[in-house]
């Protein structure tokens, strides 16, 4: 089960949180797809800079599996943030989740091989990363289909 949550070149507009399934987020570039991010149950799922920005996203984000989510609108949150304070400490815990996950991906990238980014995913999400084809665990972790099953054979 396929489905797109979001394309590129549209504004998000909803900040969710993904109660059951995952989602992976992608770039399409020429004839290619990169695939940078995902997010599993428990954790939210936004093109975030596009949703606090209110502009157009260069990524799509993608449903891989039966995907239940808890959405919010750009402007609900808006008024919630005005309105209650709880809703502030909620988007602020939204926001440092976001930010947390984009910069341990960034520092892994700096300070890990292709085949301790795949151990460190397969560790965090063992059951759901089964689920997961192979060309988009390749595509985010840098390396080609190829390269991933030979680490997967090496490990395996």
């Amino acid at each position: 089960m396929e489905c797109i949550f979001f394309e590129a070149l549209a504004a998000e507009g909803y900040l969710s949180f993904i109660e059951e399934g995952m989602a992976r987020f992608f770039l399409s570039k020429k004839e290619e797809e990169l695939t940078f991010d995902f997010a599993f149950a428990g954790e939210f799922l936004s093109g975030y800079s596009s949703f606090i920005t209110q502009s157009p996203a260069s990524f799509n984000v993608q449903a891989l599996a039966k995907t239940t989510l808890w959405r919010i609108s750009y402007p609900d949150l808006q008024t919630i943030y005005a309105t209650t304070s709880v809703g502030n400490r909620i988007g602020r815990y939204a926001a440092e989740q976001l930010f947390l996950t984009k910069a341990r991906r960034e520092m892994d990238f700096l300070t890990q091989s292709a085949e301790e980014r795949y151990l460190n995913l397969f560790k965090e999400q063992t059951r759901l990363i089964q689920l997961i084809p192979g060309r988009y665990l390749a595509s985010y972790i840098g390396i080609t289909p190829q390269a991933l099953s030979r680490i997967r054979k090496r490990i395996y």
